[in-house]
């Protein structure tokens, strides 16, 4: 990542809104923050000064928020039962994940709600943008879908309990050292462990700590499916029965192959790749080279005066024309 004086790559700051909203409304709805108008509006202020919290944090270049579309989804007209099961949600959530784009791009923000798509979409949508630009990118989210993206250019700051500061910073070193695998293999991981939230489940006698192994052993599902396929997994089994004798555990490789090797294990494997892989095509508008454009910083003071003020808070308020109001450049000096 770049050296914070020297600044020879550009910074690009993708955010996961919706994760954020969620966490946010849930964490914060005891304090029952309306705007001028009197609507709810905690989860827009949690997000909103968490996102300006990362900016002073990061001095990101320019920052793009990605939004669901919540009128259509193309996984779920494939797969009917994707994300069924979870809780209604509360209305006062409704009402502000309905007004985030408006606020935001009144704000000067940029903002992408792509049809039939997700957020998760326009995370991995930056991250390629990033590397084909040559800059780097930090994702903020609260999801851990977004560990498929992270790479020697894409970081990910997964939002928990502490905030912005308390937050773990993802590397590749970093994943591997807390997660045990990967990024590389980060998706092929989720298609094999599941994902019960989004209704899509795992391949089954495959939890966690085995598919975390498979990948690290194997080094890919490809050589997986291929030993599997063209010698009943004998390479696999031994190679898996090695590192049981050499770690002092219980021989599992012929139960692992036999269950991967069960009918519908691939299947189910593939359907979940398919279905956990993000859209990294999209067009984020972003015009880096047009001074102004959304989603480029600074931000107009009179726009951050105006639109974050509505929200009624005022340290808020001085914060955000603080950050927002800064050349990055500057910023990164200090």
């Amino acid at each position: 990542m770049p050296d914070p004086v020297t600044r020879p790559r550009r910074l690009l700051l993708v955010v996961d809104a919706p994760s954020l909203l969620h966490r946010n409304h849930h964490a914060r709805a005891h304090t029952q923050l309306r705007d001028r108008s009197g609507r709810p509006a905690w989860a827009l202020h949690g997000m909103l000064r968490q996102i300006i919290e990362a900016i002073e944090r990061f001095a990101p270049d320019a920052v793009i928020f990605g939004l669901d579309d919540r009128t259509s989804s193309v996984r779920a007209d494939h797969y009917p039962a994707y994300k069924s099961g979870r809780a209604e949600k509360d209305a006062a959530l409704v009402d502000q994940l309905d007004r985030t784009g408006a606020f935001l791009d009144a704000l000067g923000l940029a903002t992408l709600t792509p049809p039939g798509l997700e957020a998760d979409d326009v995370s991995a949508s930056g991250a390629r943008w990033a590397r084909d630009h040559g800059w780097d990118c930090v994702i903020v989210t609260s999801d851990r879908d977004a560990f498929a993206h992270i790479s020697d250019h894409t970081r990910v700051l997964r939002l928990i309990t502490g905030g912005i500061d308390g937050s773990p910073l993802l590397t590749p070193e970093r994943l591997v050292s807390m997660y045990g695998v990967a990024a590389e293999h980060y998706l092929a991981f989720a298609a094999l462990r599941g994902d019960p939230s989004d209704n899509l489940p795992g391949v089954a006698g495959i939890g966690e700590k085995t598919a975390a192994l498979l990948l690290t052993l194997a080094g890919s599902m490809d050589t997986v499916w291929a030993d599997i396929e063209h010698d009943d997994g004998r390479t696999l089994a031994a190679t898996l029965d090695s590192w049981s004798v050499e770690t002092g555990t219980r021989r599992m490789g012929s139960t692992i192959v036999r269950r991967l090797a069960a009918p519908g294990a691939r299947e189910r494997y593939e359907f979940n790749v398919r279905m956990m892989s993000g859209r990294d095509d999209l067009d984020l508008g972003l015009t880096p080279d047009v001074p102004g454009t959304p989603g480029l910083l600074p931000l107009d003071l009179g726009r951050i005066s105006r639109v974050v003020g509505y929200l009624n808070v005022e340290a808020t308020t001085t914060l955000a024309v603080r950050v927002l109001s800064t050349d990055p450049g500057s910023a990164a000096l200090r």
